[in-house]
């Protein structure tokens, strides 16, 4: 009972980061929009169009990793695995979920490392780097709870085959 209360609760939170992810766009698009009418018609830019892009697709994305894992959006490769039983497909998946569960765990450290190291500002603007630095870790960590949720649910398909 815990267990389905704290995905459910994992799965909530990753959905409205992802959301408020998602909610940069429209800003960015309109920003990139002005930028381009600015400097097509009245050869005008406006300042620091680059740097907010740069750090806003940085946002988006690191907030969108843990929902786009939650609904199976990343890319894979399956025309091997589906031809496997289910039993090695799913022992397929717990090898992989744990590959990934430690190459993201050593992505939140180093993004944790990092981001309190940081001390720079950006070129034009001077927006502090560290808490898109930070926001490596905290979106790896979200995406390493989704993960976990993946290898619990790969488990127990595996378990129940068993039996």
């Amino acid at each position: 009972m815990f267990w389905i209360k704290t995905k459910k609760g994992i799965q909530r939170l990753n959905l409205y980061v992802g959301m408020a992810g998602m909610s940069l766009l429209i800003p960015l698009m309109l920003l990139t929009t002005s930028d381009v009418i600015g400097r097509g018609f009245f050869r005008k830019p406006i300042p620091g169009t680059f740097e907010l892009s740069e750090y806003v697709l940085a946002v988006f994305i690191l907030l969108g990793a843990a929902y786009t894992q939650q609904v199976k959006g990343h890319v894979g490769v399956d025309f091997i695995t589906s031809k496997l039983s289910p039993r090695l497909r799913a022992v397929c998946e717990i090898i992989t979920t744990l590959l990934s569960l430690f190459i993201i765990a050593i992505v939140i450290w180093q993004g944790f490392l990092e981001g309190i190291r940081e001390r720079t500002v950006s070129d034009m603007l001077r927006i502090p780097q560290y808490p898109f630095r930070l926001l490596v870790a905290i979106g790896g960590f979200l995406l390493w709870l989704e993960l976990l949720i993946d290898l619990t649910s790969s488990t127990g398909k595996l378990i129940r085959r068993r039996e």
